[in-house]
């Protein structure tokens, strides 16, 4: 197994993709590329049908998925609201990958058995070891595909984004294999000789204590340990610090715990949602998320420090374990929210990604929502970096 990953800045599309393949055809060298990853600004959006054909001319594949991206991540480096393309391309001999496009619109019943979702992908559950999925952000059913694959195959990893860069429907781009898509979702299986390792950086620190949901409706928090959560909140910030009361107004989540996370794994044990309104009227909050009660919670803060420290945390305790020295390659799915925009310098996750964990190639793009899994659950994210790393099975 051998992967190559490139960034090319060029504002012509035809160059791009002739310097991002004349890097990966050096670093590769006569491997043949199985999987090809490609993901391109939208300043070349009047050319997105070209690049299937440009591809091919350059850099022959036998399989693509890419998608339209505000933000890319190619050879390591990250390059945000700029005219360029990023290119990840991998040798896998003795991996089987299937491809498949859908809308969305006709997926099997949730209630339906494990079969019906093996049967809609025509892929039997042993056959995957893990996924890749791209979907369009206004049509794609992440929630409903989500819990799905997670049914059907529970031991296979999923790992993914949404596409960026369009602000209306119809305006992203998904390519699979030979085609061209602006809806749904793009889905890759990959079997045989391959695992990958994913790495779910949220970047949120929690204050105050555990609660338990006493009185919720769908998504709205109505009480929590018997009172309502704007109450509990008007009491918490009374003992927090100036800086922590200044980003409740900014940058408070509530994270919701996964039962079966490992105990004590502060970083992992809870899923973090937006606040989405509150009302003080009743004291409730509407939650990113539908709640039960009995459910345990605890609201969260997020700023830069707390994001870097959360993922630095995460890459170290994957370096103690030592698969990174098997690592062959890797694809980061990263919150448009992060980047620049969060830490005020270009390159920070992908920085730090290298220096824990060394030279290992590595791809992607910013996402309008981040696929990985909590615990043994997979969810769709915002403002997390979402790691795959791919190696030899075993």
């Amino acid at each position: 197994m051998k992967w190559a990953s490139s960034l090319s800045t060029d504002k012509e599309l035809s160059a791009c993709v002739e310097k991002a393949a004349a890097s990966i055809l050096s670093k590769l060298g006569p491997e043949e590329i199985d999987l090809l990853t490609v993901f391109i600004s939208p300043h070349f959006a009047e050319s997105y049908h070209n690049l299937h054909a440009l591809l091919e001319e350059h850099l022959p594949h036998q399989v693509l998925l890419g998608c339209s991206a505000e933000g890319i991540v190619g050879g390591g480096k990250e390059w945000e609201h700029k005219p360029g393309i990023s290119v990840t391309a991998a040798s896998l001999p003795d991996v089987e990958i299937l491809s498949f496009h859908s809308p969305t619109t006709d997926l099997p019943d949730l209630d339906s058995s494990p079969r019906v979702w093996h049967d809609w992908l025509d892929l039997n559950p042993d056959a995957v070891n893990c996924f890749i999925l791209l979907g369009d952000p206004f049509s794609f059913d992440a929630d409903s595909v989500l819990s799905g694959l997670d049914f059907a195959y529970p031991h296979a990893a999923k790992i993914g984004g949404l596409a960026s860069g369009a602000g209306q429907p119809g305006g992203n781009r998904l390519y699979v294999d030979g085609g061209m898509e602006d809806k749904g979702m793009a889905l890759l299986a990959l079997g045989g000789n391959i695992e990958v390792d994913t790495i779910v950086a949220q970047g949120c620190r929690p204050i105050g204590k555990s609660l338990c949901i006493t009185k919720c409706q769908g998504n709205l928090l109505q009480a929590i340990d018997g009172q309502p959560p704007l109450a509990y909140l008007q009491k918490l910030a009374e003992e927090l610090t100036d800086y922590d009361r200044s980003l409740i107004n900014t940058s408070l989540f509530l994270g919701i715990q996964i039962s079966d996370t490992n105990p004590g794994d502060r970083s992992t044990e809870f899923l973090i949602r937006n606040l989405m309104g509150l009302s003080h009227e009743t004291g409730g909050i509407a939650i990113g998320a539908t709640l039960q009660e009995g459910q345990t919670v605890q609201f969260h803060l997020r700023d830069k420090q707390m994001s870097a420290k959360d993922l630095s945390v995460h890459l170290d305790r994957y370096a103690e374990d030592n698969n990174s020295k098997s690592a062959a390659g890797a694809l980061l799915f990263s919150c448009l929210g992060r980047g620049e925009y969060l830490y005020g310098e270009p390159d920070h996750d992908t920085g730090l990604f290298h220096d824990k964990l060394g030279a290992i190639p590595l791809g992607g793009f910013f996402c309008n929502g981040e696929i990985g899994p909590v615990g043994d659950k997979t969810f769709i994210h915002g403002y997390t970096s979402s790691f795959g790393i791919f190696r030899e099975k075993g």
